[in-house]
């Protein structure tokens, strides 16, 4: 009788885990279908709205769909970061990443978020900042876009501010807000996957409680520490602590930071296998356009049918496709070619990540869907031993012109409406600066540029430079 009165309290427990999990699935479902549904209606009305011609100006479209996509992209790596932290796949780069540009881009992405929710968002930096640090840059961004993303969520007046110092080798980074706090007891369990603390301020804001748990995860692989140091009401101070050495030697350019417009030497052929249209015309549009000859192929077949028509000099390769899969193409297309035949796959499937270029594997390096084109182009021009032809350098600090007497109202009214980040004010004012003084049409141009990039910062530097010239 004492053993089936056990046997029945372990059922009646097991019952109990089972509808807590599946309470904890369904909250998951519902809030994971709000995140995609909230940038996935973003992306799908402004698409409607291009299609019916001039509704909307195709830049701030434009804007909208790769801000909403760039979330849902978030959203997904975030998902998959619990799956390979869990299965021990993640993998911790080292790359020469410039230091404050890194910051101040993701200042930017922000603002107008901040501005938006009407919070001022603050950026400063004490004391000596190296030129570049060695770091994985993919996952140090991630950290800060989580850090603030949180803050600024959490904040309905005040201010977010990210601060950031280096001492011996090491950074300090403080993402502070005036937000709603947290309390006590929800201090750690904010860092557990799916939890957002249990007081009523929390519950009401969108999220799925996975962002503070991937931050601390991968503070923690990165050998840094993520501490939280909150009160509700009095806002929270999260700080990262995190060993960021300083390379001996600035590194080469890449695409990134500069605007490439094609490269030196021969006309190289590119070989794309890939099963979705879409992706096909993006990548076949890039290349072409910086002088490669593109032959594309819906499957293996097609692939490996053009490559022995052609010859090209690289292939991209999705994995996932109907018939042969990408792997299978990789390895024909060594037997067939050689190592003088370069092999990149280009994949959603994370899973499925293997560097390679080892000399064993069938390809020679891997890029993650969705495809960040300038990390590409770099993967590329390694692997092809490519120099880049590239845009001169603009210089956007300095004002060779001399600035007319008639201007100064228009600049000194500028720069207070650049120093709240009053966008619309900002254009109208421009527009009038415009039709009053045509000889001021190429500042007016640059400023406009700043504007309409929210980037504050250089439009007021711009400013004050063009007032003392």
């Amino acid at each position: 009788m004492q053993m089936l009165r056990a046997e029945i309290a372990a059922l009646e427990k097991a019952k109990d885990v089972a509808e807590s999990a599946n309470d904890a699935k369904t909250r998951y479902l519902v809030a994971v279908s709000h995140e995609i549904r909230s940038p996935l209606n973003a992306i799908y009305g402004y698409s409607q709205l291009l299609e019916r011609g001039d509704v909307v100006k195709p830049a701030d479209a434009a804007r909208v769909i790769r801000r909403s996509s760039e979330h849902l992209a978030n959203l997904v790596e975030g998902l998959l970061e619990i799956s390979r932290v869990e299965s021990g796949l993640i993998r911790i780069a080292r790359e020469t990443v410039p230091f404050l540009p890194l910051f101040e881009q993701l200042i930017d992405m922000f603002r107008s978020q901040a501005a938006e929710k009407g919070i001022a968002l603050n950026f400063v930096h004490d004391g000596r900042l190296p030129a570049f640090v060695r770091t994985d840059e993919k996952r140090l961004r991630q950290i800060i876009i989580n850090l603030l993303s949180n803050a600024i969520k959490y904040t309905d007046h005040g201010f977010t501010e990210l601060r950031i110092a280096y001492r011996s080798q090491t950074a300090i980074i403080e993402v502070i807000d005036s937000g709603v706090g947290i309390r006590a007891e929800d201090r750690e369990t904010i860092f557990e996957p799916f939890e957002r603390g249990g007081s009523p301020e929390a519950l009401s804001r969108p999220g799925i409680g996975l962002g503070l748990a991937i931050t601390r995860t991968l503070a923690r692989i990165m050998g840094g520490e993520l501490t939280v140091q909150s009160e509700p009401g009095q806002g929270s101070r999260f700080t990262l602590r995190l060993m960021l050495p300083e390379p001996m030697e600035a590194p080469l350019e890449t695409a990134r930071s500069r605007t490439i417009t094609g490269y030196e030497g021969n006309r190289r052929t590119l070989l794309l296998v890939d099963d979705d249209p879409a992706q096909q015309d993006i990548l076949s549009g890039l290349f072409r356009s910086l002088g490669f000859t593109v032959f594309a192929g819906a499957n293996g077949q097609e692939g490996l049918d053009l490559a022995a028509q052609v010859a090209p000099d690289l292939a991209l390769l999705d994995i996932q496709m109907q018939g042969m899969s990408g792997w299978q193409v990789a390895t024909e297309l060594r037997a067939i070619h050689a190592p003088a035949l370069k092999i990149v796959m280009v994949s959603a499937n994370a899973l499925e990540f293997s560097a390679g270029g080892d000399g064993k594997a069938s390809h020679d390096a891997f890029v993650m869907k969705p495809v960040d084109l300038n990390l590409l182009l770099d993967v590329v021009a390694t692997q092809l031993g490519l120099v880049w032809t590239a845009q001169p350098v603009q210089q956007v600090n300095t004002v060779t012109h001399a600035l007319s007497p008639d201007a100064a109202p228009f600049i000194a009214e500028l720069k207070r409406l650049g120093s709240i980040g009053h966008a619309r004010g900002i254009t109208e004012q421009l527009d009038q600066m415009a039709a009053a003084l045509p000889d001021m049409l190429p500042l007016v141009t640059r400023l406009r540029g700043r504007a309409d990039a929210f980037d504050m910062k250089a439009f007021l530097h711009l400013l004050g430079e063009n007032s003392r010239g």
